[in-house]
């Protein structure tokens, strides 16, 4: 079953940027103080989509969305009705069918070449900028984690130093003090 069968063209570029929209919006509400991974999912599913509908409009050649019902479609001349020597030419008949389905196919992929080579090239701008894009959000987690280490160094100081705090007041009233540390 074909779900993009009723899809053009337009509707199948259009689609690609609403799915990466989508991606991107749902992934700043999931993480919304992290707008650089946002837009790096954003682009890796536009770069996915992209890819996809390359692949899918090669995966559909004969379809007129593409180009391919413009020019009209080569058939064999009907050699076996030719009187006396029709018999004879069933087999070549059947070679020139074969040829003309080939030449058939060879225009339907070189009208729907630039339809996937569209998709194809998108998707390879979205490569190039996913780099980038990677390298923000990488530098961005590095920093984060710099920050919590900072923090987490930070508390297990204040903690010795209110170990300390405590034993000095365990000290000062009496309390026998185990020095666990």
């Amino acid at each position: 079953m074909d779900i993009l069968a009723g899809i053009s063209g337009d509707w199948l570029k259009a689609l690609t940027w609403i799915t990466a929209v989508t991606a991107g919006v749902a992934v700043l509400l999931w993480r919304p103080r992290r707008p650089d991974l946002a837009g790096l999912a954003s682009v890796m599913v536009f770069m996915a989509a992209s890819a996809g509908a390359g692949i899918y409009v090669l995966n559909h050649l004969g379809d007129g969305r593409w180009g391919g019902g413009r020019q009209s479609r080569l058939s064999p001349p009907p050699l076996s009705d030719a009187p006396m020597v029709g018999q004879f030419l069933e087999p070549l008949e059947g070679m020139l069918g074969g040829v003309t389905d080939g030449v058939n196919e060879f225009v339907d992929f070189r009208s729907a070449l630039p339809v996937a080579l569209d998709f194809f090239a998108a998707a390879g701008w979205a490569l190039a900028l996913s780099v980038p894009l990677a390298l923000v959000a990488m530098a961005a987690g590095a920093r984060a984690a710099k920050r919590r280490t900072a923090e987490i160094t930070a508390y297990r100081a204040e903690v010795v130093q209110l170990r300390q705090e405590l034993d000095h007041v365990k000290r000062h009233v009496g309390y026998p003090v185990r020095d666990i540390i």
